[in-house]
């Protein structure tokens, strides 16, 4: 028994209820965006292995916990992304001496290497994903975007 419907010429379109949601546009950039980061960045360091790299560049010595609230983790994939950047030898996690629960966070030679070669790609990423927007447009942008997701992490933990 055959399929008496014929192909269509092109997919259904996402319903405007779908793309008015500010949520479904988020998303469709953030899929975008990790997509674009694979093919320009790094197809191996994630998104959040570079904030991690970069966080702990910027403050060396900071237990996990620390961490992974600056870079918008939750305590246990912060724990398992240290272990991955552990594990391939980009960065040191040292049991604190006053409490042995507490891991500190360095980089190593290799994690200092490789994130200044992705740091360079990332900040050519950014200016692709902005071009469109003159520098005054660009700042603005990421002002509010900025705004936005600090209001929408105040309604996650008010939940």
């Amino acid at each position: 028994m055959t399929d008496p419907t014929p192909p269509a010429q092109t997919g259904p379109e996402a319903p405007t209820a779908l793309t008015a949601a500010p949520g479904y546009q988020v998303r469709r950039l953030y899929q975008a965006y990790l997509a674009v980061w694979a093919r320009e960045v790094d197809p191996v360091l994630t998104g959040p292995q570079f904030a991690v790299l970069q966080t702990v560049e910027a403050h060396p010595g900071q237990d996990q916990r620390s961490m992974a609230a600056a870079v918008a983790l939750d305590t246990s994939t912060m724990a398992d992304v240290a272990r991955r950047l552990e594990n391939r030898g980009l960065l040191a996690r040292k049991t604190a001496a006053a409490d042995g629960r507490r891991k500190l966070l360095y980089l190593t030679d290799a994690g200092k290497e490789a994130l200044q070669e992705a740091n360079h790609r990332a900040r050519r990423l950014d200016k692709i994903l902005l071009e469109s927007f003159d520098e005054a447009e660009r700042e603005r942008f990421v002002v509010k975007l900025k705004a936005l997701a600090d209001r929408w992490e105040e309604l996650a933990e008010a939940a």
